[in-house]
């Protein structure tokens, strides 16, 4: 067991150095992107977009294979969902602005709906002669353990583009989470800005379900984030906390995947962000329930010795 532990832990495999190293970036990328969302009020669009992915990919498969084309090919698979996602978001918005439907009540009608035709479209997918092969159902829940090192470069490459955006974009991000009517008034684009940050949000959730799948995807961009917030009230401080608790995340869950071989990747990484967040919530610094219980103790004691 220590010796399969230290092979692990050293990155001695190829396939172990591909998943650790891809999932270790998007975690990276969607800890950043995750605390813009957040702070914007939009937690569940990347939930939402996941799940509005799923009837673009079977009918990129579908569309694909009539052309004689490889339908499996992952390049075609992420553009379906890509082109999917980003109408589903578009519904979205548009029920809210034509609509006096609530924006939460908006994403639970397309994540039902863009889910349940992508169910409908693996039925098809399913029944067909290479239907079988094609593999699908692995992006609802994703599939780490196979991931290539093609797989894993296009990962780093457009989570680096995601990052940088919101780097040179930071102080206009700034501006639309906290105040998006001053931003108006001061002439900034927010309708752009607003949609460029759907647009990122867009590319990290779709190269997530690479990894995580489309269920699980959305625990990548909200909980490392909201662990970040139990430790500061900076926001470049928090983005780096929560890039930091993504990447350390989905690298200590790629890592129990691998020793322990029946556990699936994308769970273990949730859970182990999901670890990351009872730590913060218990002793963050800024507002841990314990750091605050112990605050206010010792507030007691200095108003009872007064």
């Amino acid at each position: 067991m220590s010796e399969h532990l230290w092979r692990v832990l050293s990155l001695q495999d190829h396939n172990t150095r591909v998943v650790i190293f891809g999932t270790a970036i998007l975690g990276f990328a969607a800890g950043l992107v995750g605390c813009l969302t957040l702070l914007r009020r939009r937690a569940l669009v990347g939930d939402a977009l996941a799940h509005a992915a799923l009837p673009g990919i079977a009918g990129a498969f579908l569309i694909a294979t009539a052309l004689g084309a490889d339908g499996k090919s992952l390049p075609i698979l992420l553009l379906g969902a890509t082109m999917s996602g980003l109408f589903g978001i578009v519904s979205i918005l548009l029920i809210r602005r034509m609509t006096r439907i609530k924006e939460d009540a908006a994403l639970g009608i397309i994540l039902s709906v863009f889910f349940g035709l992508g169910v409908a479209l693996l039925g098809i997918v399913t029944q067909m002669d290479r239907g079988n092969a094609a593999g699908l159902e692995s992006f609802i829940y994703g599939k780490t353990a196979t991931m290539t090192a093609g797989d894993a470069k296009l990962i780093a490459v457009t989570s680096t583009v995601c990052v940088l955006l919101c780097i040179a974009l930071l102080k206009e991000f700034k501006l639309l989470c906290f105040d998006e009517a001053f931003a108006g008034a001061r002439g900034y684009p927010v309708v752009l800005l607003d949609a460029i940050l759907m647009s990122i949000v867009v590319i990290v959730t779709i190269v997530g379900l690479q990894a995580v799948g489309l269920v699980l995807v959305i625990a990548l961009l909200v909980i490392p984030a909201a662990s970040a917030r139990f430790w500061t009230d900076r926001l470049i401080v928090m983005m780096v906390i929560a890039s930091v608790l993504g990447m350390v995340g989905a690298f200590v869950g790629s890592a129990a995947s691998a020793m322990l071989p029946r556990l699936p990747s994308g769970a273990m990484i949730v859970l182990a962000a999901g670890t990351g967040f009872l730590v913060s919530f218990l002793i963050g610094t800024r507002r841990g329930v314990l750091v605050r219980l112990w605050r206010r103790r010792q507030l007691n004691e200095s108003i009872d010795h007064q």
